[in-house]
C-alpha cells in the first residue's frame, strides 16, 4: 500500500479506524524529511495491512501544532487508536523496521491501561 495524505479532515478517522497507523510529519523543505520518504515509502509496499500516512506541516500546520511536532521530519505510531510511538528525526530502513516490529508485538490494551 502506498502512503496517503493526511489532513485535519481525516486524521482522527484514519488513527482511529485502523488497526495500526504509521504517521510521517514532513515538510518539503526539510532536506532529512526528503532523505527519509523513500525509506517510509518502501516500508508500506513491504506492510500493506499497516495505514502509513504522511503530513505535510506546511499546509497542514493546525494538525502539527496539535501533535506537538517541534522537529521534522516526526515519526508516530498508532495502535487501536493509541499513540505509541513518537520520535523526531529520520530512521534509517532497519530501524523504521525495528519500530515496526515493535509496534506489531505490542499489547496496545495494556498500553491503554498503564
Amino acid at each position: 500500500m502506498a502512503t496517503i495524505d493526511l489532513d485535519k479532515s481525516n486524521f482522527e478517522g484514519t488513527i482511529t479506524g485502523n488497526e495500526i497507523v504509521l504517521v510521517d510529519f514532513w515538510a518539503g523543505w526539510c532536506g532529512p524529511c526528503r532523505m527519509f520518504a523513500p525509506v517510509y515509502e518502501k516500508a508500506s509496499q513491504n506492510h500493506p495491512d499497516i495505514v502509513f500516512g504522511k503530513v505535510d506541516t506546511e499546509a497542514e500546520q493546525e494538525l502539527a501544532a496539535a501533535a506537538k511536532i517541534t522537529s521534522i521530519p516526526t515519526l508516530m505510531a498508532f495502535k487501536g487508536g493509541t499513540l505509541v510511538f513518537a520520535q523526531p528525526g529520520a530512521l534509517p530502513a532497519t530501524a523504521l523496521e525495528q519500530v515496526i516490529a515493535g509496534i506489531r508485538d505490542l499489547d496496545a490494551d495494556q498500553q491503554r491501561s498503564a
